[in-house]
């Protein structure tokens, strides 16, 4: 089930009252709650260092928990706890070894001993997301040579016209073909502007021509 799409600030602010009693000893302040789209960090906390007559102390405490994949309430939950010891570790002012070291891992350990499954990172590759996925479609040029060769090019669509009439003045080229394809295949080609292309195989290419037509 799906829940992090859901998740209200309410909710996230009840967990964190609640983790922060069962957990922290009531000692971290309410930070700025707040959901995000990242894709690349389940979530993230930060603050800021203010200089005052007893040196610099931390402030404007933040965290953010991503809505960009589904996760359980479960995932989501382990994702704040995970946020919490950065913050603790930040507000009591713990040294460290690292971002995530052996303090924190110690505070995670802790954590996970009374159930928890809270994790230095987490591989989301391959997890679905929340966010509707876009297919991106691309002009894509077949060409065949006179030597028996085939290429393949996903041109930039404002050269089109221009690659079209090179190709008329080109009596190597003896085949050619205009398609739009949203092939995932196409992901990693370079969208040229001058008549190039990669070489592939005549069942590659004929299997593309075929398809577009």
């Amino acid at each position: 089930m799906n829940y992090a799409l859901r998740i209200t600030h309410y909710e996230l602010e009840q967990w964190f009252q609640q983790f922060n009693h069962d957990y922290f000893h009531d000692k971290l302040p309410m930070p700025r709650l707040k959901r995000s789209k990242s894709k690349t960090r389940l979530g993230s906390f930060a603050c800021r260092r203010k200089l005052t007559w007893r040196g610099y102390q931390p402030v404007d405490f933040s965290i953010r928990i991503s809505t960009y994949y589904q996760m359980t309430e479960r995932q989501v939950q382990n994702v704040l706890l995970h946020e919490m010891i950065h913050y603790y570790i930040a507000y009591m002012r713990l040294r460290d070894t690292s971002a995530h070291g052996t303090v924190f891992r110690q505070l995670m350990d802790e954590l996970n001993r009374k159930g928890w499954e809270i994790t230095v990172s987490t591989k989301t590759k391959g997890w679905e997301t929340t966010v509707p996925q876009v297919t991106k479609k691309r002009i894509v040029l077949a060409m065949k040579t006179s030597d028996g060769k085939y290429f393949l090019s996903v041109v930039n669509p404002k050269y089109v016209h221009r690659l079209e009439q090179q190709i008329k003045r080109v009596p190597d080229i003896v085949e050619h073909a205009w398609m739009e394809s949203s092939d995932d295949r196409f992901r990693n080609y370079p969208q040229v502007r001058s008549l190039r292309g990669r070489r592939v195989s005549r069942s590659e290419y004929e299997a593309i021509v075929c398809k577009a037509q």
